[in-house]
């Protein structure tokens, strides 16, 4: 059995050095070390192995076709190592070095990269992972730990696992810039009679606000289109219909000189997010400077939110 020790790695790190200077007494210069030390270094690895790494022929050393193959694994195991003193220096600094995060779609076009970007510049050497999905599976992953931290529209009901609210923001009505009802200053769920609404996937009405809303005010829509949300804005961009979305999502997925008008709509519809959580995250520092920065994120999209 090859036994791994402290000491054969360095003898890795000596016959790295030696296959790539091609020479014991190069080596030696590049390492530091007398040439008998490389020489007596690669003689105990190859012991150790029970592989001949090096032909040697006068004083010249050639590399055997075993010694490709240990270097090439040697290479891996390098760079494991060093995304290991990286994973090291990010846990000490910052309480943990992979962060996987689980988010609704309406957060993730634009808010969520926009928070994961600010996470990375206080925190550099932490691996983020991001998966965009519906918020009954985002808590699914939270309560299956296959994500840390999980971004779910509210209401949400969950007992294994923490959902502490986060920010509201408010819907507004996007339509094409040629649509007549473009002009107004603002749209009232009155203003949808007889319109095409360009509506998000739901399984019943009752689960599309803007479809429960027009059928409680009793105004009649002339026909819809579902599409995924990433979708929506450019329908309407193209002139299928009108649709009313939560503020942040329609702001990420907005281009500059898009065919786009974006109105205030009434009555007002609010749309609410949380943060879930397991219990032992409560304290930590990532899950705290998420909770702050999304909501100065939020601040910042109302602020610069403009008609377009």
């Amino acid at each position: 059995m090859v036994d791994v020790t402290i000491h054969s790695l360095k003898a890795l790190a000596v016959f790295k050095t030696l296959f790539e200077a091609g020479s014991a007494s190069q080596a030696a210069r590049m390492l530091g070390m007398t040439q008998s030390g490389v020489s007596r270094s690669l003689a105990q690895l190859e012991e150790n192995l029970g592989l001949c790494l090096f032909h040697r022929e006068k004083n010249r050393l050639i590399a055997t076709p075993e010694a490709g193959e240990l270097y090439d694994e040697v290479l891996r195991l390098m760079g494991n190592i060093e995304e290991l003193r990286h994973s090291v220096l990010a846990l000490k600094e910052f309480g943990v070095s992979r962060l996987r995060i689980a988010a609704v779609p309406g957060l993730s076009f634009g808010f969520v990269p926009r928070l994961v970007a600010s996470l990375l510049r206080e925190q550099p050497r932490l691996s983020v992972s991001l998966d965009m999905m519906a918020s009954h599976e985002v808590q699914t992953a939270v309560e299956s730990s296959h994500a840390d931290i999980g971004f779910v529209t509210l209401p949400v009901a969950a007992h294994a696992i923490r959902i502490d609210p986060w920010f509201e923001t408010e819907a507004v009505c996007l339509l094409p810039t040629s649509h007549s009802l473009a002009r107004l200053p603002s749209i009232d769920v009155g203003d949808l009679r007889d319109q095409h609404l360009v509506v998000s996937n739901q399984p019943s009405v009752r689960a599309n606000p803007l479809l429960e809303l027009v059928a409680h005010h009793g105004v009649p829509i002339a026909a819809k289109t579902e599409a995924n949300i990433g979708t929506i804005v450019s329908l309407v961009a193209n002139g299928v219909g009108i649709t009313v979305m939560n503020r942040i999502t329609a702001e990420d997925q907005l281009p500059s000189g898009c065919r786009v008008a974006v109105r205030p709509f009434t009555p007002a519809m609010g749309f609410s997010f949380g943060l879930a959580y397991r219990d032992n995250w409560r304290q930590g520092r990532a899950l705290t400077f998420i909770r702050e920065q999304g909501r100065r994120l939020s601040r910042d999209y109302c602020q610069s939110d403009q008609p377009h």
